[in-house]
């Protein structure tokens, strides 16, 4: 197999998983507040790189800032972020995640962490150290190629 024919079978499976990923996780109790998927990964962005500005999320994500205008905004409604002042001394505002939004964000990542760990549960655990290794390899060589990394 070649590159070109891994990349064609990869991007289908990254599709199934996509769909998946929502059928392998518990759902909810009744009432609890489920975070959208634009929501988590804005949540968790700040949460390991701390307060950022719109410019700064257009620069991480490579996105319009009308897509972090409306993002941003949801996220001050729904109480998850607030502005603040730019630590460094800046003019832009900057967000970061409240407490609420903290909790959330810790939920959420239980409740998906949960469904994954139900997935593997039987695999050994040279197998589950070598997913976990070729998917970080495959996230850093994307961050390589689109000179976007994503903070660890």
């Amino acid at each position: 197999m070649d590159a070109e024919q891994a990349g064609a079978y990869v991007e289908h499976e990254l599709l199934i998983l996509m769909r998946q990923r929502e059928l392998t996780t518990p759902h909810p109790a009744l009432g609890e507040d489920r975070l959208e998927r634009s929501a988590y990964v804005l949540l968790t962005r700040l949460e390991v790189q701390g307060p950022m500005s719109i410019a700064e999320f257009v620069e991480a994500f490579g996105l319009a800032a009308s897509t972090f205008n409306r993002q941003t905004a949801a996220l001050l409604k729904d109480g998850l972020v607030e502005r603040t002042l730019d630590p460094n001394g800046g003019i832009a505002r900057k967000f970061r995640i409240t407490q609420q939004g903290a909790g959330r964000l810790a939920a959420e990542r239980d409740r998906l962490a949960r469904g994954i760990s139900k997935v593997v549960a039987d695999w050994p655990s040279e197998r589950l150290e070598r997913f976990v290794a070729d998917l970080q390899q495959f996230n850093t060589d994307i961050e390589r190629l689109s000179g976007r990394p994503w903070p660890r």
